[in-house]
Formats: C-alpha cells, structure tokens, sequence
C-alpha cells in the first residue's frame, strides 16, 4: 500500500530503519537526510509507528494514500557547520541509537550518532573506488553487524566478540559480500532472523 507520513514534510528522504521494541511495538524511522546540492543545514528523521495494514489499505495509491500516525521529527545540524550528503540511516535494534553516514566522493564515509548532540563517533571505508559513497545500510536484529551498500557492491561489519560497545564496529575492516546482479543498489537490509541479507 501507500502512506503519506502525516506531520512530515518530505525534502530529501534517503533511506529508513524499522526496530522492534522490547512490547512488541514496530516504528519506521525515515531519513530526510540527503543533501545533493551542499546547501541544506538543517536535517530531520522522521519516527512513525508502523500502520496496521487494512484490505483498503493494500490498495491505496499516491492519489489516494492511507494515512500514518502524527510523525515525530527528530531535526539535527552536524557540527562545525557541515553540510554533507548522507543516504545511510541506521538505527540500533535494542538501543534505538540512530545513525547517519555520509555519502563521500573523496575519502571514507562519516559516522555520526543523532542525539541530543550529534557527534562523529567514526568513518567506515570500503573497498571500492570510490571508497565512502555509500547509498544504503542496516544493523542486523541482534546489533553485531552492519551491511552497507554503494551502487554495486555490499558490504558488512561485524563487532568483534570482546566488544565493549557497539561503536567499536566502524574501526572493523568492511568484508565484501555477494548480492547478486543489481542496476543500481541504494537499499539493503537483513531479514527479520537476521540470517539472510
């Protein structure tokens, strides 16, 4: 079906998360966090509880779309005045952290934690050229691997076993993985068992 976010306003929507709370309750948060032409400051990501699907619901359409619950917009600038192009949101199954990577044409993406203050917790650099253009990620339901993706190759971060926090992932070394032919890949995810991507 299709929803309009109700309370949203949609600018630049990159990518989205879903988590599960410990009740059960499923949300979506959505990333209006792209930046193509360098001149936005300010970002927001949107958190909606995820709609219960009706039969009407499953044949909505964009001229007439379902509608979700008030959406809560969560704005943040980056610090030091930064304005740059992000695709990647990410957020942290048990602890709802929320993450932003950028999409870089030169050097590795950067890692930033979205709170009450949004700091750089990291930079993740994959091998391709270009090395941080990245489009597209998810942290795995138990919350020790990260998959990104750029336009035509994934790959996945895994927290090593003596971990202390989960920020130690972005100093691992990405692995390559295989997903097959694509045309252009800007979205990804794992399955709910977290077994498949």
């Amino acid at each position: 079906g299709t929803w309009k976010v109700t309370g949203a306003k949609n600018n630049d929507w990159e990518d989205m998360a879903t988590i599960k709370d410990k009740t059960g309750k499923c949300s979506i948060f959505l990333g209006d966090i792209g930046n193509n032409g360098g001149e936005k400051s300010k970002f927001t990501v949107y958190k909606i509880a995820e709609p219960k699907v009706s039969e009407a619901d499953k044949t909505s359409t964009k001229k007439k779309p379902g509608k979700t619950e008030n959406a809560q917009a969560i704005k943040f600038s980056y610090p030091n005045d930064i304005k740059p192009d992000s695709e990647t949101l990410l957020v942290h199954p048990q602890t709802g952290e929320i993450y932003v990577l950028t999409k870089q044409m030169l050097g590795s993406s950067k890692v930033y934690k979205i709170g009450k203050k949004v700091e750089n917790v990291g930079s993740v650099s994959v091998p391709a050229i270009p090395n941080g253009f990245l489009t597209a990620g998810e942290i795995s339901p138990d919350g020790k691997r990260v998959v990104l993706v750029d336009y035509f190759a994934g790959y996945e971060l895994t927290l090593p076993t003596n971990a202390k926090k989960f920020d130690e992932i972005w100093s691992q070394t990405p692995e390559r993985i295989e997903l097959g032919e694509r045309k252009q890949g800007e979205a990804v995810c794992y399955t709910a068992d977290g077994r498949k991507i």
